[in-house]
């Protein structure tokens, strides 16, 4: 049985390497408490047991708004394996958590900016449902149908929210008096029938926000103000799980599937594997921003395939009040500082890499201590042991300075000097960014990688891209392609923000084991 595929370098011709790191070189604005610092679906003890506080995915790209300016767009997904028919009560993000997509130095992870996102009460006594007298959640309102629009008559909850900006010390509320709304979960036809066809299944891959559904589109808001001139857009709310993987079987101690890649690039390696995907028929809930690139701050950093690069550090986080009460008398009460419990930048990074003695206290602390604290886990890859010891291969375990420079601080660093670069569905995207020849040019002219690890993009084969780099770093004179066999998402990415996908209709989904279907 053939493990991997052995491909010469010659297709990377075209790209500049560089040293040893060739591979990868609510109604008002509420005032956030100063935080305290304390693809990751299941990544540290802790966290498993908080699921909507708990990251799974973080992506940030380069794309044009419509009215021509370049920008940033950073989605972050959160509450893994979201079951789309969990009724009667469905998945809503927590209101005593903020939820942080933070801008930092790409090369200390220093915070220089971060947008904060928080959301109205649950409970039935918050004031956000029509009507109470009913079990059910997001229909019957005051009327009893489909919902039209979202906060009609016949939505019963509507879940709000607010962003803030906090940028040199100064903080800012980005939507002002403009109410935000979190459009309904995909009910299903008979509750929210705009997110489905006829057959019932969610429909998706918008092209542009006037084809975007009627949910997701009037939940899509721009967000030009006095104090920030140029405009925002945000988005928050459900989707589908963008992140495709057979994690069932990598963690079984790498089953013969994950690694059986016989095909070549030429032949469309990987897509008639028969890996499984893990994450297949689940939904995520999502918060994310696009940023005008003439609001972000630049900064020189070695960058992937380039010696000299201009960008920014982009992760998330989730944090959570110091102290909450619980009584037999009134609803619960939190207070007191916010304290992370959460963070991701890179994919892969917590999940596969830091060890368990390391994983708690990651989502505890700030990339600017990764350096001291979590260098050696990308230096010493557990998981080239573990192929090492199952396949009887011999990829180098130690000295990985190749992975420390693209995970080290745990920051996805984007090459703000580039064009719109490509998502999926357009002329010239691949999956294994520039292993499959998807690049694009700096300022400099030089190429680099369209998708990870410059940036990160939906659809961006992560898992077969980081398990590529273990295989063939730290020299690169050779990329052995290896991968997991999971070669696309389930549902089919829109081309416009929010670029994940609509979110899987509860009475119409499958999580069997079959191909993906997406692109």
């Amino acid at each position: 049985m053939k493990i991997v595929n052995q491909i010469e370098n010659r297709h990377l011709a075209g790209i500049k390497k560089s040293s040893a790191a060739f591979l990868f070189g609510a109604a008002a604005c509420l005032t956030p408490i100063t935080q305290i610092q304390a693809s990751s679906h299941s990544d540290a003890p802790l966290i498993k047991l908080d699921p909507q506080a708990n990251l799974t995915d973080v992506y940030a790209f380069i794309r044009q708004r419509p009215t021509g300016e370049r920008a940033l767009v950073v989605e972050v997904a959160v509450r893994p394996f979201s079951e789309p028919g969990d009724g009667v009560m469905y998945d809503s993000f927590s209101p005593d958590a903020l939820y942080s997509i933070h801008i930092a130095n790409p090369t200390t992870g220093e915070e220089v900016q971060r947008y904060d996102f928080q959301f109205s009460p649950v409970s039935a006594a918050s004031g956000n449902y029509k009507n109470t007298d009913t079990i059910l959640r997001y229909g019957r309102g005051t009327e009893i149908g489909p919902i039209v629009n979202v906060g009609d008559a016949r939505q019963n909850f509507v879940q709000t929210y607010n962003v803030t900006s906090l940028i040199r010390k100064k903080r800012v509320c980005l939507n002002g008096s403009t109410k935000l709304m979190v459009p309904p979960p995909n009910v299903g036809n008979q509750t929210t029938p705009s997110y489905n066809g006829d057959d019932g299944a969610a429909i998706s891959g918008a092209s542009s926000r006037a084809t975007l559904d009627a949910y997701t589109k009037q939940t899509t808001y721009d967000l030009p103000t006095a104090a920030v001139p140029t405009g925002f857009t945000v988005f928050c709310g459900p989707r589908d799980d963008g992140f495709f993987a057979d994690t069932p079987g990598i963690f079984d101690l790498l089953q013969s599937r994950i690694l059986d890649n016989n095909g070549t690039l030429a032949d469309g390696y990987g897509q008639d594997g028969n890996g499984v995907d893990g994450f297949k028929g689940f939904n995520v809930l999502h918060y994310g921003i696009v940023i005008p690139l003439t609001a972000l701050p630049s900064f020189s950093y070695t960058g992937a395939l380039q010696p000299a690069s201009m960008g920014v550090g982009v992760y998330a986080s989730v944090s959570r009040p110091t102290v909450t009460l619980r009584s037999s008398k009134r609803e619960e009460q939190s207070g007191g500082p916010f304290v992370q419990v959460n963070r991701m930048g890179n994919p892969l990074f917590n999940e596969v890499l830091v060890a368990l003695a390391g994983k708690d206290l990651y989502n505890r602390t700030s990339p600017m201590g990764d350096a001291k604290t979590f260098a050696t886990y990308a230096q010493n890859p557990e998981i080239a042991v573990l192929i090492n010891a199952v396949f009887g291969t011999k990829f180098q375990t130690t000295e990985r300075v190749d992975l420390q420079a693209v995970f080290i601080p745990d920051v996805i660093r984007v090459n703000t000097t580039t064009a719109a670069v490509r998502v999926p569905g357009e002329e010239g995207f691949n999956r294994l960014s520039f292993i499959g020849k998807d690049t694009i040019a700096n300022s400099d002219g030089v190429q680099i990688p369209s998708g990870w690890p410059n940036g990160r993009r939906p659809g961006d084969d992560v898992v077969d891209i980081a398990l590529t780099a273990v295989a063939s770093g730290p020299s690169f004179t050779t990329i052995t392609v290896v991968g997991d066999n999971v070669p696309a998402n389930d549902q089919i990415y829109n081309k416009t923000f929010p670029y994940l996908a609509t979110p899987h209709a509860g009475p119409l989904h499958s999580k069997d084991s079959g191909p993906n279907v997406g692109f």
